[in-house]
Protein backbone atom coordinates (compact mmCIF):
# COMPACT_ATOMS: atom_id res chain seq x y z
CA UNK A 1 0.00 0.00 0.00
CA UNK A 2 1.29 3.61 -1.06
CA UNK A 3 2.24 5.78 2.57
CA UNK A 4 -0.80 3.37 3.81
CA UNK A 5 -1.64 5.45 7.45
CA UNK A 6 -1.74 8.75 5.53
CA UNK A 7 -3.54 7.51 2.51
CA UNK A 8 -6.22 6.32 5.41
CA UNK A 9 -6.50 9.56 6.94
CA UNK A 10 -6.52 11.39 3.89
CA UNK A 11 -9.66 9.24 1.98
CA UNK A 12 -11.28 9.51 5.73
CA UNK A 13 -11.34 13.21 5.75
CA UNK A 14 -11.32 14.31 2.27
CA UNK A 15 -10.18 17.88 3.46
CA UNK A 16 -6.57 16.58 4.14
CA UNK A 17 -5.94 15.52 0.00
CA UNK A 18 -3.71 17.21 -1.81
CA UNK A 19 -1.97 18.17 1.49
CA UNK A 20 1.03 16.97 3.19
CA UNK A 21 0.17 15.03 6.15
CA UNK A 22 2.13 13.64 8.88
CA UNK A 23 1.00 10.87 10.93
CA UNK A 24 3.17 10.15 13.77
CA UNK A 25 4.28 11.90 17.49
CA UNK A 26 3.08 16.36 17.16
CA UNK A 27 6.10 18.56 16.55
CA UNK A 28 5.79 19.73 19.90
CA UNK A 29 6.52 16.53 22.03
CA UNK A 30 9.48 14.05 21.45
CA UNK A 31 8.48 11.39 19.11
CA UNK A 32 8.81 10.30 15.43
CA UNK A 33 7.33 9.99 11.99
CA UNK A 34 5.26 7.07 11.57
CA UNK A 35 4.45 7.45 8.10
CA UNK A 36 3.89 10.36 6.29
CA UNK A 37 2.04 11.49 2.57
CA UNK A 38 3.81 11.61 -0.26
CA UNK A 39 2.79 15.34 -0.45
CA UNK A 40 5.07 16.08 2.99
CA UNK A 41 8.38 13.43 1.06
CA UNK A 42 8.63 16.28 -1.38
CA UNK A 43 9.92 18.42 1.34
CA UNK A 44 11.80 15.31 2.66
CA UNK A 45 9.91 14.49 5.31
CA UNK A 46 10.17 10.34 5.65
CA UNK A 47 9.48 7.63 8.58
CA UNK A 48 11.51 7.51 11.56
CA UNK A 49 12.32 10.88 11.37
CA UNK A 50 11.83 12.95 14.83
CA UNK A 51 8.70 15.13 14.31
CA UNK A 52 10.39 18.09 15.12
CA UNK A 53 12.58 17.93 12.35
CA UNK A 54 9.73 16.87 9.94
CA UNK A 55 7.89 20.00 11.65
CA UNK A 56 11.02 22.30 10.49
CA UNK A 57 11.29 20.81 7.02
CA UNK A 58 7.58 21.02 6.22
CA UNK A 59 6.16 23.41 8.84
CA UNK A 60 2.10 23.48 6.96
CA UNK A 61 1.64 20.09 7.23
CA UNK A 62 -1.20 18.53 9.01
CA UNK A 63 0.18 15.93 12.48
CA UNK A 64 -1.89 13.26 12.93
CA UNK A 65 -1.68 10.68 15.52
CA UNK A 66 -2.07 7.26 15.22
CA UNK A 67 -5.11 5.31 14.87
CA UNK A 68 -4.05 2.08 14.90
CA UNK A 69 -7.43 0.32 15.20
CA UNK A 70 -8.97 2.17 11.86
CA UNK A 71 -5.92 1.04 9.95
CA UNK A 72 -6.29 -2.54 11.32
CA UNK A 73 -9.57 -2.47 10.33
CA UNK A 74 -8.69 -1.51 6.85
CA UNK A 75 -5.87 -3.65 6.60
CA UNK A 76 -8.57 -6.75 7.16
CA UNK A 77 -10.57 -5.25 3.97
CA UNK A 78 -7.11 -5.54 2.23
CA UNK A 79 -6.09 -8.56 2.96
CA UNK A 80 -9.70 -9.55 1.54
CA UNK A 81 -8.95 -8.01 -1.84
CA UNK A 82 -5.40 -9.81 -1.63
CA UNK A 83 -7.49 -13.03 -1.18
CA UNK A 84 -10.07 -12.92 -3.65
CA UNK A 85 -7.12 -13.42 -6.07
CA UNK A 86 -5.57 -16.25 -4.59
CA UNK A 87 -5.85 -17.91 -1.12
CA UNK A 88 -1.64 -17.91 -1.25
CA UNK A 89 -1.13 -14.88 0.37
CA UNK A 90 1.73 -14.11 2.62
CA UNK A 91 1.24 -10.87 4.87
CA UNK A 92 4.32 -8.90 5.49
CA UNK A 93 2.85 -6.22 7.56
CA UNK A 94 -0.28 -4.38 8.45
CA UNK A 95 -0.44 -3.30 4.73
CA UNK A 96 2.14 -5.32 2.19
CA UNK A 97 1.84 -9.43 1.61
CA UNK A 98 3.23 -11.93 -1.13
CA UNK A 99 0.37 -13.41 -3.27
CA UNK A 100 1.09 -16.36 -5.38
CA UNK A 101 -0.97 -16.29 -8.34
CA UNK A 102 0.38 -19.55 -9.82
CA UNK A 103 -2.76 -20.93 -9.48
CA UNK A 104 -5.21 -17.85 -10.49
CA UNK A 105 -3.79 -17.43 -14.23
CA UNK A 106 -6.47 -18.90 -16.28
CA UNK A 107 -8.84 -17.24 -14.35
CA UNK A 108 -7.47 -13.93 -14.15
CA UNK A 109 -4.90 -13.61 -16.53
CA UNK A 110 -1.03 -13.46 -16.38
CA UNK A 111 0.95 -11.90 -13.87
CA UNK A 112 0.36 -8.08 -15.27
CA UNK A 113 -3.00 -8.98 -15.77
CA UNK A 114 -3.94 -10.22 -12.17
CA UNK A 115 -1.76 -6.76 -10.72
CA UNK A 116 -3.81 -4.70 -12.89
CA UNK A 117 -7.25 -6.17 -11.90
CA UNK A 118 -5.89 -6.12 -8.67
CA UNK A 119 -5.05 -2.52 -8.17
CA UNK A 120 -8.45 -1.62 -9.77
CA UNK A 121 -10.57 -3.73 -7.31
CA UNK A 122 -8.25 -1.87 -4.65
CA UNK A 123 -9.13 1.18 -5.28
CA UNK A 124 -12.96 0.42 -5.90
CA UNK A 125 -13.39 -0.80 -2.67
CA UNK A 126 -10.68 0.75 -0.25
CA UNK A 127 -10.17 4.22 -2.15
CA UNK A 128 -6.79 2.99 -1.88
CA UNK A 129 -4.08 2.82 -3.82
CA UNK A 130 -1.26 0.34 -3.75
CA UNK A 131 2.21 -0.75 -5.61
CA UNK A 132 2.31 -3.95 -6.87
CA UNK A 133 5.78 -5.86 -8.39
CA UNK A 134 5.08 -9.47 -10.25
CA UNK A 135 7.97 -11.29 -10.55
CA UNK A 136 8.93 -15.28 -10.52
CA UNK A 137 10.29 -14.96 -6.57
CA UNK A 138 9.52 -12.95 -3.22
CA UNK A 139 13.15 -11.36 -2.83
CA UNK A 140 12.18 -9.84 -6.87
CA UNK A 141 8.25 -9.26 -5.90
CA UNK A 142 9.62 -6.70 -2.92
CA UNK A 143 11.87 -5.05 -5.13
CA UNK A 144 10.16 -4.73 -8.09
CA UNK A 145 6.77 -3.19 -5.87
CA UNK A 146 8.89 -0.30 -4.68
CA UNK A 147 10.43 0.82 -7.75
CA UNK A 148 7.76 3.42 -9.21
CA UNK A 149 5.78 4.18 -6.30
CA UNK A 150 2.73 5.22 -5.72
CA UNK A 151 0.39 3.76 -7.61
CA UNK A 152 2.98 1.59 -9.53
CA UNK A 153 2.95 -1.70 -11.53
CA UNK A 154 6.74 -2.82 -11.90
CA UNK A 155 7.34 -6.24 -13.70
CA UNK A 156 10.72 -7.65 -13.67
CA UNK A 157 12.24 -10.11 -16.44
CA UNK A 158 11.96 -14.07 -15.59
CA UNK A 159 14.90 -15.22 -17.50
CA UNK A 160 17.72 -15.29 -15.64
CA UNK A 161 20.32 -12.53 -17.64
CA UNK A 162 17.54 -10.13 -17.70
CA UNK A 163 17.61 -10.26 -13.77
CA UNK A 164 20.41 -9.60 -13.63
CA UNK A 165 20.40 -6.78 -15.65
CA UNK A 166 17.13 -5.30 -13.87
CA UNK A 167 19.38 -6.03 -10.55
CA UNK A 168 22.64 -4.99 -11.73
CA UNK A 169 22.20 -0.74 -11.53
CA UNK A 170 20.37 -0.89 -8.29
CA UNK A 171 22.40 0.38 -4.88
CA UNK A 172 23.35 -1.76 -2.06
CA UNK A 173 21.11 -0.97 0.08
CA UNK A 174 17.94 -2.13 -1.55
CA UNK A 175 19.19 -5.45 -0.43
CA UNK A 176 17.56 -7.06 2.26
CA UNK A 177 20.15 -7.64 5.21
CA UNK A 178 22.08 -4.70 3.93
CA UNK A 179 22.22 -2.40 7.36
CA UNK A 180 23.98 0.70 8.01
CA UNK A 181 27.04 -0.76 9.34
CA UNK A 182 27.51 -4.14 6.20
CA UNK A 183 26.74 -1.15 3.81
CA UNK A 184 29.85 0.97 5.10
CA UNK A 185 32.09 -2.55 4.99
CA UNK A 186 30.67 -3.50 1.64
CA UNK A 187 31.48 0.24 -0.15
CA UNK A 188 34.87 0.32 1.94
CA UNK A 189 35.93 -2.76 -0.07
CA UNK A 190 34.62 -1.13 -3.64
CA UNK A 191 31.08 -2.55 -3.48
CA UNK A 192 28.66 -0.39 -4.24
CA UNK A 193 25.58 -2.04 -6.23
CA UNK A 194 24.41 -5.51 -7.03
CA UNK A 195 26.50 -5.53 -10.33
CA UNK A 196 29.34 -5.16 -7.93
CA UNK A 197 28.14 -8.50 -5.87
CA UNK A 198 27.28 -10.34 -8.98
CA UNK A 199 31.41 -10.10 -10.26
CA UNK A 200 32.70 -11.00 -7.27
CA UNK A 201 33.48 -14.52 -6.14
CA UNK A 202 31.74 -15.98 -2.62
CA UNK A 203 35.40 -16.42 -1.29
CA UNK A 204 36.57 -12.81 -1.94
CA UNK A 205 33.06 -11.40 -0.36
CA UNK A 206 32.93 -14.36 2.41
CA UNK A 207 36.75 -11.98 3.68
CA UNK A 208 34.37 -9.45 4.17
CA UNK A 209 31.23 -10.34 5.36
CA UNK A 210 31.71 -14.03 6.56
CA UNK A 211 30.96 -17.46 4.37
CA UNK A 212 27.08 -17.68 5.25
CA UNK A 213 26.32 -13.72 4.47
CA UNK A 214 28.60 -13.89 1.37
CA UNK A 215 26.71 -17.25 0.10
CA UNK A 216 22.83 -15.36 0.51
CA UNK A 217 24.25 -12.50 -0.51
CA UNK A 218 25.43 -13.43 -3.92
CA UNK A 219 22.67 -15.22 -4.38
CA UNK A 220 19.90 -12.29 -3.83
CA UNK A 221 22.15 -10.01 -6.18
CA UNK A 222 21.42 -13.29 -8.84
CA UNK A 223 18.00 -12.58 -8.30
CA UNK A 224 17.68 -16.20 -6.53
CA UNK A 225 15.07 -16.97 -4.19
CA UNK A 226 13.55 -20.10 -3.93
CA UNK A 227 11.13 -19.50 -0.40
CA UNK A 228 7.70 -20.36 -1.04
CA UNK A 229 4.81 -18.26 -0.28
CA UNK A 230 3.00 -19.64 2.55
CA UNK A 231 -0.22 -18.73 4.50
CA UNK A 232 1.39 -17.66 7.63
CA UNK A 233 -0.25 -14.88 10.14
CA UNK A 234 0.43 -11.13 9.43
CA UNK A 235 1.28 -10.73 13.27
CA UNK A 236 4.69 -12.29 13.72
CA UNK A 237 5.56 -10.12 16.47
CA UNK A 238 3.78 -7.63 19.06
CA UNK A 239 5.40 -4.40 20.57
CA UNK A 240 4.84 -1.27 21.64
CA UNK A 241 7.36 1.55 22.96
CA UNK A 242 7.26 5.07 24.22
CA UNK A 243 9.36 8.35 24.09
CA UNK A 244 9.66 10.30 26.97
CA UNK A 245 9.16 14.02 26.81
CA UNK A 246 12.47 14.37 28.27
CA UNK A 247 15.87 12.35 28.78
CA UNK A 248 15.04 10.33 31.95
CA UNK A 249 17.58 9.11 34.81
CA UNK A 250 14.54 8.29 37.10
CA UNK A 251 15.32 4.09 37.44
CA UNK A 252 12.15 3.94 38.86
CA UNK A 253 10.23 5.96 36.18
CA UNK A 254 11.95 3.66 33.89
CA UNK A 255 10.97 0.53 35.44
CA UNK A 256 6.81 1.86 35.71
CA UNK A 257 7.32 2.62 31.49
CA UNK A 258 8.54 -0.82 31.03
CA UNK A 259 6.23 -2.48 33.00
CA UNK A 260 2.82 -0.07 31.79
CA UNK A 261 4.31 -1.32 27.97
CA UNK A 262 5.30 -5.25 29.03
CA UNK A 263 0.78 -4.79 30.49
CA UNK A 264 0.02 -3.36 27.06
CA UNK A 265 1.38 -6.53 25.10
CA UNK A 266 0.68 -8.88 27.18
CA UNK A 267 -3.27 -7.71 26.53
CA UNK A 268 -2.97 -7.44 22.54
CA UNK A 269 -0.97 -10.93 23.25
CA UNK A 270 -4.24 -12.57 24.34
CA UNK A 271 -6.59 -11.24 22.54
CA UNK A 272 -4.74 -12.08 19.17
CA UNK A 273 -4.62 -15.52 20.74
CA UNK A 274 -0.92 -16.15 20.73
CA UNK A 275 2.01 -17.44 23.39
CA UNK A 276 5.49 -15.59 22.61
CA UNK A 277 8.58 -17.51 22.92
CA UNK A 278 10.68 -14.74 22.93
CA UNK A 279 10.73 -11.20 24.77
CA UNK A 280 12.71 -8.35 23.50
CA UNK A 281 13.87 -5.26 25.46
CA UNK A 282 14.65 -1.99 23.49
CA UNK A 283 16.50 1.14 24.84
CA UNK A 284 17.51 4.20 23.20
CA UNK A 285 20.06 6.74 25.07
CA UNK A 286 19.69 10.29 24.96
CA UNK A 287 21.86 10.14 22.00
CA UNK A 288 20.21 8.41 19.91
CA UNK A 289 21.84 5.28 20.39
CA UNK A 290 19.82 2.00 20.39
CA UNK A 291 20.25 -0.94 22.25
CA UNK A 292 18.04 -4.51 22.53
CA UNK A 293 18.15 -7.11 24.43
CA UNK A 294 16.19 -10.57 24.05
CA UNK A 295 15.73 -13.91 26.32
CA UNK A 296 13.56 -16.91 25.15
CA UNK A 297 10.56 -17.93 27.05
CA UNK A 298 10.31 -21.54 27.51
CA UNK A 299 7.77 -22.38 27.92
CA UNK A 300 5.97 -19.84 25.46
CA UNK A 301 3.72 -17.63 27.49
CA UNK A 302 1.04 -14.94 27.13
CA UNK A 303 0.31 -14.23 31.31
CA UNK A 304 1.76 -10.57 32.73
CA UNK A 305 3.72 -12.29 35.88
CA UNK A 306 6.35 -14.29 33.40
CA UNK A 307 6.49 -11.27 30.60
CA UNK A 308 6.95 -9.03 33.82
CA UNK A 309 9.55 -11.17 34.90
CA UNK A 310 11.16 -11.09 31.71
CA UNK A 311 10.88 -7.55 30.66
CA UNK A 312 12.51 -6.62 34.22
CA UNK A 313 15.28 -9.13 33.80
CA UNK A 314 16.24 -7.58 30.80
CA UNK A 315 16.53 -4.36 32.02
CA UNK A 316 18.53 -5.67 34.66
CA UNK A 317 21.09 -6.38 31.64
CA UNK A 318 21.39 -2.75 31.11
CA UNK A 319 22.83 -0.59 33.50
CA UNK A 320 20.71 2.77 33.76
CA UNK A 321 23.92 4.61 33.33
CA UNK A 322 23.10 7.43 30.88
CA UNK A 323 19.47 8.73 30.54
CA UNK A 324 17.35 7.60 28.36
CA UNK A 325 14.99 8.69 25.76
CA UNK A 326 12.83 5.81 24.69
CA UNK A 327 11.81 2.01 25.87
CA UNK A 328 10.04 -0.04 24.61
CA UNK A 329 9.06 -4.15 24.88
CA UNK A 330 8.12 -6.50 22.30
CA UNK A 331 7.46 -10.43 21.86
CA UNK A 332 7.80 -12.54 19.00
CA UNK A 333 8.20 -16.42 17.71
CA UNK A 334 4.37 -16.11 18.76
CA UNK A 335 2.71 -19.73 18.46
CA UNK A 336 -0.88 -20.79 18.92
CA UNK A 337 -0.33 -22.94 22.17
CA UNK A 338 2.08 -23.64 24.86
CA UNK A 339 3.30 -26.55 27.38
CA UNK A 340 1.06 -25.54 29.81
CA UNK A 341 1.99 -27.01 33.46
CA UNK A 342 -0.28 -26.83 36.70
CA UNK A 343 -0.03 -24.59 39.55
CA UNK A 344 -1.62 -23.13 42.42
CA UNK A 345 -3.76 -20.22 41.88
CA UNK A 346 -2.48 -17.09 43.57
CA UNK A 347 -3.36 -13.00 43.11
CA UNK A 348 0.08 -12.29 44.25
CA UNK A 349 1.56 -14.05 41.18
CA UNK A 350 4.36 -15.60 43.82
CA UNK A 351 6.40 -18.60 41.58
CA UNK A 352 4.05 -18.76 38.71
CA UNK A 353 4.85 -21.17 36.02
CA UNK A 354 5.34 -20.05 32.53
CA UNK A 355 2.12 -21.34 30.59
CA UNK A 356 -0.01 -21.86 33.44
CA UNK A 357 -3.60 -21.74 31.83
CA UNK A 358 -4.53 -20.43 35.53
CA UNK A 359 -1.96 -17.58 35.23
CA UNK A 360 -3.61 -16.65 32.15
CA UNK A 361 -6.98 -16.63 33.01
CA UNK A 362 -5.67 -13.92 36.02
CA UNK A 363 -4.47 -11.89 33.43
CA UNK A 364 -7.61 -12.47 30.85
CA UNK A 365 -9.66 -11.46 34.26
CA UNK A 366 -7.84 -8.59 34.52
CA UNK A 367 -8.34 -7.57 30.44
CA UNK A 368 -12.09 -7.97 31.32
CA UNK A 369 -12.58 -5.57 34.04
CA UNK A 370 -10.04 -3.08 32.33
CA UNK A 371 -12.24 -3.54 29.42
CA UNK A 372 -15.48 -2.83 31.09
CA UNK A 373 -14.63 -0.39 33.92
CA UNK A 374 -11.25 1.55 32.59
CA UNK A 375 -7.75 0.60 31.89
CA UNK A 376 -7.12 2.35 35.51
CA UNK A 377 -9.49 0.30 37.15
CA UNK A 378 -7.12 -3.00 38.08
CA UNK A 379 -3.48 -1.15 39.09
CA UNK A 380 -0.16 -3.44 39.95
CA UNK A 381 0.66 -4.21 43.47
CA UNK A 382 3.88 -2.04 44.52
CA UNK A 383 5.37 -5.79 45.24
CA UNK A 384 5.40 -7.05 41.03
CA UNK A 385 7.53 -4.47 40.21
CA UNK A 386 10.37 -6.79 41.52
CA UNK A 387 11.64 -9.62 39.23
CA UNK A 388 9.64 -12.89 39.80
CA UNK A 389 11.98 -15.82 41.03
CA UNK A 390 13.52 -18.01 38.13
CA UNK A 391 11.88 -21.19 37.77
CA UNK A 392 14.22 -23.76 37.94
Amino acid sequence: MDAFFAAVEQRDRPELQGRPVIVGSPPDQRGVVSTCSYEARLFGVHSAMPSRIAYQKCPQAVFLPVRMERYQAVSRQIMQVFESFSPLVEPLSIDEAFLDVTGAVRLFGDGPAIARRLKARMHALTGLTCSVGVAPNKFLAKLASECQKPDGLTVTPFDPDGIRAFLAPLPIDRMWGVGRKTQQLLESNDLHTFRDIQRISVEQLSRYIGQSAAMSFKQRALGIDQRPVGNTRPEQSISRETTFPEDVTDHERIRTALLDLTEDVGQRLRRAGWYAGTAQLKLRWAGFETVTRQRPLVPACRDDAHLREAALTLLARLPLTRPVRLIGFGVSHLQPDAQATTGQLTLALDHPPAGDPKQERVSMTIDSLRARYGPHSVRRASSLVTPLPTNK
